[in-house]
């Protein structure tokens, strides 16, 4: 469930829990109004807490070797992501 079918449940269980005055057999509409309004609370805080950015790992890593013709020292840096 996404942030917009959240709030889309949210607003149709708001409407049929504070604003319809039908009577239904066998339904209570002001209950599903609320049930509906539960759903998507839930779906709105799964969706954000999945959609909030995640902790990056990097890792630095350094070389150094001495060239044995030259007597130079080379140094070879890498940085990587490991994240997605």
């Amino acid at each position: 469930m996404r942030i917009g079918s959240s709030i889309f449940f949210i607003a149709l269980g708001a409407i049929l829990a504070f604003a319809i005055q039908a009577e239904v057999n066998f339904v209570d509409i002001t209950l599903v109004g609320y049930i509906l309004m539960a759903v998507g609370v839930v779906g709105l805080i799964a969706s954000l807490l999945l959609a909030a950015p995640r902790r990056q790992n990097r890792v630095s890593e350094s070389r150094s070797v001495v060239d044995p013709t030259t007597g130079e020292t080379i140094t070879r840096n890498e940085v990587r992501d490991s994240g997605l």
